[in-house]
């Protein structure tokens, strides 16, 4: 999962709408998003090569999703996958003393956990676990709510269009996920990697031949407790080719 935006009780319908765009190279095997067979709390898609996942939710209304820091000198091949982290959050719940515990166990990222209720971000360089105040934030390979270009851009258009929508539309929201603006070269953040593919990553939907956005989320909390689960599933050309949508109540926790 390489961008995430979360507007956190900014409708009066839904305390919780979350928009995710999942980067990774088209060669790695992964499975849509489904309840999991034994675990049928468990929505989430699943990385067929370690067994994680970059984003869920359970029928409680548990939520996870990771990001990677893009760190590539910190780097190691020996490390746990942290899919694994979406995974026991949602089916164990996880802690700040946990991740404390661990984070540098893992490769660096930025786990989001929680629900609409109380939401944090554990950035694993840092050690910091931040609560999500309620307004608009951001996560992508950076730290929490910096201002990356697309961050920025993605943040503004769901603003603009919670304010200007009563009703939601889980469509309108999958157009702010298939924004193809790059940056300009002068707006880029410098994150260790090749300048050109700084550019390429740039922008909010990534279509490259090799690598690019995989998959859309969006998820839609309704303050009845129901929940919009929608996930689009791209094409190395960046074609939609799978759409898969859930509809459920959320159960007592």
């Amino acid at each position: 999962m390489c961008i995430l935006f979360i507007a956190l009780q900014q409708h009066p319908d839904y305390p919780l709408i979350l928009c995710a765009n999942r980067d990774e190279y088209h060669q790695r095997p992964t499975q849509a998003a489904h309840f999991w067979p034994g675990q049928p709390q468990l929505l989430a898609g699943k990385d067929l090569t370690a067994g994680g996942s970059w984003l869920g939710i359970n029928r409680q209304g548990a939520i996870a999703a990771l990001t990677n820091i893009r760190a590539p000198h910190l780097l190691r091949d020996n490390c746990p996958s942290r899919g694994a982290l979406v995974i026991n959050a949602l089916r164990h719940g996880i802690t700040a003393q946990w991740l404390r515990q661990h984070r540098q166990e893992y490769n660096p990222f930025n786990l989001l956990y929680g629900s609409a209720n109380g939401l944090f971000c554990c950035n694993s360089l840092s050690g910091q676990i931040q609560p999500l105040t309620p307004g608009y934030h951001a996560i992508s390979n950076g730290a929490l709510d910096d201002i990356w270009p697309k961050m920025a851009r993605g943040t503004q258009a769901l603003q603009q269009l919670i304010g200007r929508q009563q009703t939601v539309n889980s469509n309108t929201l999958l157009d702010i996920m298939r924004d193809e603006t790059q940056a300009n070269a002068g707006q880029l953040p410098t994150t260790g990697i090749d300048r050109a593919w700084e550019q390429k990553l740039s922008s909010i939907f990534i279509q490259h031949p090799d690598y690019g956005t995989r998959s859309t989320t969006v998820l839609l909390q309704h303050r009845t407790g129901n929940v919009e689960f929608l996930e689009v599933r791209y094409a190395p050309n960046a074609q939609a080719c799978e759409r898969h949508r859930f509809q459920f109540s959320l159960l007592p926790s």
